[in-house]
């Protein structure tokens, strides 16, 4: 059994530790009093409001030195990248099966091509066909041509509702990102695709040899061309009924003036890859 001594000194402790955390002779908590945590948490408060105002100070200074209309800085995408919609890299198509293809690719073709509608693009310019748009500088909004859906031709979702997936000749919608190349007084890019390996496949393009008029350039970026929308190649797959069932890689790639397609460290720079695959 514990000695009188030993349970005196245990009964200390425990005082001693519990007035570590709040001592009710003086009122202090942890070992400060309310006014010394008071001074704390008010230095505090103004050292954080202070670093609070740097930040925001800095931030708009920052901002003052930027064009709304024009990138600073564009030297880090001077070339533009390649996509596909739909936007699926691996296309398979069973043509028994409308529920999944309309699912995966004809209503997200459908979502795309909204912007394109004849009563959106109704609202751009009627520009002239073989000529840059090129606007004045000191015109901060600034006009977008039109480029409606119908020129798509059987790709536009408007004659075939499916855009071929039903008939097991897909169509594949090719776009540049939104990026401002130079192509004011330069060739302007056109799109090429090819199947990969021994797989010979018809294609047709629209519009015509799939290339871009020159109206639709240049590019004044988001803020000034508000109402722009890129321009688009659309490539229908012409596969035959003995193609079914083979996978086929295809690759697409922009061309035209100062335009990079052959980068190996970036396989969507100017170009992309995709696999398509049609069955029953």
């Amino acid at each position: 059994m514990a000695s009188t001594e030993d349970k005196a000194v245990d009964k200390e402790n425990v005082s001693n530790w519990k007035d570590s955390i709040y001592n009710p002779r003086t009122g202090e908590l942890l070992g400060r009093t309310a006014s010394s945590w008071g001074l704390i948490l008010l230095f505090y408060l103004i050292f954080y409001c202070f670093l609070a105002g740097m930040f925001a100070l800095t931030m708009w200074v920052m901002l003052l030195t930027l064009d709304e209309y024009t990138p600073k800085y564009r030297d880090r995408v001077p070339h533009p990248g390649l996509v596909i919609r739909p936007n699926s890299v691996d296309i398979w198509v069973n043509i028994s099966d409308p529920e999944k293809y309309k699912t995966a690719y004809v209503k997200p073709l459908e979502s795309f091509l909204e912007s394109y509608n004849d009563t959106e693009q109704e609202k751009n310019k009627l520009c002239f066909s073989g000529e840059y748009f090129e606007q004045e500088d000191n015109k901060m909004e600034k006009e977008a041509c039109q480029f409606k859906r119908s020129l798509l031709s059987s790709c536009s979702g408007l004659s075939d509702t499916t855009f071929g997936y039903g008939e097991g000749q897909p169509c594949v919608l090719l776009k540049m990102n939104r990026v401002t190349p130079p192509f004011a007084g330069l060739e302007p890019p056109h799109y090429a695709c090819h199947v990969k390996g021994r797989n010979v496949v018809q294609m047709s393009y629209f519009p015509t040899e799939g290339r871009f008029d020159k109206m639709y350039f240049p590019y004044y970026g988001k803020k000034a061309h508000g109402n722009y929308v890129q321009p688009l190649v659309a490539v229908k797959l012409l596969v035959s009924p003995e193609d079914y069932g083979t996978e086929m890689t295809i690759e697409c790639r922009v061309d035209g003036s100062d335009i990079r397609n052959n980068d190996d460290r970036d396989k969507f720079l100017g170009r992309v890859t995709f696999r398509v695959k049609v069955f029953k």
